[in-house]
């Protein structure tokens, strides 16, 4: 099993400017949950820990002692009720002021994430490494580490304020009391060695914890429900699910002596020594020695119960935002990563022309080039398949065109400019594209097709779209037609379809689409021979004038075609038309015939 190695950077994480910028980043969110919890904790602890215990305490036994009539007991008594109802409103409005804002920041946070997101390179999702830390990063907001990490610095803060109030009153009884204190300022460190190690433990189970939840994801979702009953997949599955287990208790194990250790260091400092060493020198003031009075006896000895009190909430606090600060420094790495893939300035125009000049790519941390030295030119008007075998590179060149990738050597051109000098967004919109890994949302049919909310017009554009496809006719059976939404993650009427209907869903969106320029990639993946015929038709129709790319391995659309790349290995071994090609009884001769009596096999099937 798997597990992240953890590097210098990671064991080097800076705490304080990971809290420094997590609170910056929740306060320009929404200002107000800090303020709340602050207004909380502050009110709480200087009232528990200070008011309640120390002052009103003291003044109480030394009206008893004598020293105070009843009437000043009265009067103070008053005065702790009146501070009481102002720290319950106080605390009040803190609460609610954090319950509103946590909802905010948690929706701010969220958009900044989807944003980003949506604009980092295509090849981060595909960096294991990367993806296990954008990971790590969104457990900032599904587990509200935004929330826990305002928590923590209100009560640091609130703890801090006690604690001030506390050791004041005690130094005015008698000073030495601070030095049986000060071994509570070694908690801090200790408690921030234990947050990175439970950091660095839960680091080691990412990976663990992401197959667990890859699988049991797998096991619900519709489209591995055949496999997983007609196959041994499952036990497979369920042996990885174990491992990852049995992988994870391993590194719980590794980590739960030395946390252990590290508790057991800080208690002995937070409270063995500070209360043994009080309570001690207490009882000898006050016994032996004469020199401490019942009131003076305790109020030390309530103190010392409020500076362990409040230390252990600080400590605790601390130790949560510091874990807590790790985790921010995966968000924060998430937001300052720049795209390797940058945005050029110029607009693309109308389509001229796409060069391919002396290319060749390599994919991030791969042994070798998935293309090797391509060269090509498509002119505006033309139609050109670029065919085959799995893993000649097919799909690579879909990913140059459109800049998911930037090729390792030479040039993409458009209009004879490399691809980098235009804006990303516009080069990519003049292409038309359907993807062999095809992907449709939990939304409407209509929007689906259109990529946008749909007014009227929009419908009426996207179900003439949905005919070109050779959909039409499934989706206006469904209860709402192309207002029906796909799959019921969301809607409990909405509407499931095949492989082949979600490809021609897909497919309808080249059809609903203005384009200069129309890259298919396996537009018939899932079709059968007379569905994707079918659609050929259609594409033929619909690309008049149009320049058309198709990427495939199957070569039906290659006999439609003005010229023919074949790929193997990474480089075009063959070119041509359909006709020069089967001339010459090269690669495509061979793959052409092969895949042509494939075809004639199910037609004497179908007949028989």
């Amino acid at each position: 099993m798997r597990w992240i190695k953890i590097d210098e950077q990671q064991h080097n994480v800076p705490v304080f400017r990971n809290v420094w910028y997590a609170l910056k980043l929740v306060w320009k969110a929404d200002k107000k949950l800090l303020l709340g919890y602050l207004m909380q904790q502050t009110c709480r602890n200087i009232f528990s820990l200070f008011i309640q215990n120390i002052l009103f305490l003291k003044v109480l036994l030394e009206i008893i002692n004598g020293n105070h009539d009843f009437r000043v007991y009265v009067k103070y008594l008053f005065l702790f009720f009146a501070l009481s109802a102002v720290v319950k409103i106080l605390h009040w409005r803190g609460e609610r002021l954090e319950q509103f804002a946590t909802k905010n920041v948690l929706k701010v946070l969220n958009n900044m994430v989807f944003e980003k997101a949506n604009s980092i390179d295509v090849a981060c999702y595909e960096d294991p490494v990367f993806y296990d830390k954008y990971q790590r990063a969104t457990l900032v907001l599904t587990n509200s580490f935004f929330d826990l990490i305002c928590y923590s610095a209100a009560s640091i803060f609130g703890g801090l304020i006690s604690f001030i109030c506390v050791v004041a009153t005690v130094s005015v009884i008698n000073p030495i009391y601070i030095l049986f204190l000060l071994p509570v300022l070694f908690v801090f460190a200790i408690e921030m060695a234990k947050s990175r190690q439970v950091y660095n433990r839960d680091l080691k189970m990412t990976t663990n914890n992401r197959i667990k939840a890859y699988i049991q994801r797998t096991v619900f979702l519709r489209d591995f429900s055949k496999d997983m009953r007609t196959s041994n997949i499952f036990a497979v599955l369920m042996k990885r699910f174990e491992a990852a287990i049995a992988a994870n208790v391993k590194i719980l194990r590794q980590y739960g002596m030395i946390l252990f250790v590290y508790s057991m260091v800080s208690s002995l400092f937070s409270d063995f020594i500070p209360i043994i060493c009080t309570y001690a020198y207490a009882g000898y003031e006050f016994v032996v020695k004469n020199t401490m009075t019942i009131s003076g006896f305790s109020v030390v000895l309530s103190a010392i119960t409020s500076v362990r009190t409040s230390t252990m909430d600080i400590a605790e606090s601390f130790d949560d935002m510091t874990q807590m600060a790790l985790y921010f420094q995966n968000l924060r790495e998430f937001f300052e990563y720049e795209p390797k893939v940058v945005s050029g300035s110029i607009k693309a125009g109308g389509f001229e022309s796409l060069e391919f000049k002396n290319v060749s790519f390599r994919y991030p941390g791969a042994d070798k080039n998935s293309l090797n030295n391509i060269s090509f030119k498509i002119n505006k008007g033309e139609t050109v398949a670029v065919v085959g075998v799995n893993g000649a590179g097919k799909s690579t060149l879909v990913k140059l065109m459109l800049r998911f990738y930037d090729a390792t050597d030479g040039e993409v051109l458009y209009n004879g400019v490399n691809v980098k000098a235009y804006d990303l967004d516009s080069l990519r919109n003049v292409f038309a594209t359907v993807f062999q890994d095809y992907k449709n949302f939990a939304i409407s049919v209509f929007e689906n097709v259109m990529c946008r909310e749909c007014s009227d017009d929009d419908k009426l554009r996207a179900r003439q779209a949905l005919i070109k496809s050779g959909v039409w006719n499934k989706i206006s059976t469904l209860a709402d037609g192309g207002d029906t939404v796909l799959t019921r993650e969301f809607d409990e009427n909405g509407a499931g379809l095949s492989g082949g209907e979600n490809q021609k869903v897909s497919t309808a969106r080249l059809f609903a689409k203005n384009f200069d320029i129309a890259l298919l990639d396996e537009p018939s993946s899932a079709l059968d021979p007379v569905a994707e015929y079918k659609m050929y038709e259609n594409l033929i129709e619909v690309t008049k004038d149009k320049t058309v790319i198709y990427i495939s391995h199957r070569l039906s659309s290659a006999v439609l075609s003005d010229r023919i790349l074949v790929l193997g290995e990474g480089r075009i071994i063959e070119a041509g038309t359909h006709k020069a090609l089967m001339s010459s009884n090269g690669e495509y001769s061979k793959m052409f015939a092969l895949q042509a009596s494939g075809y004639k096999g199910e037609e004497a099937e179908k007949n028989v």
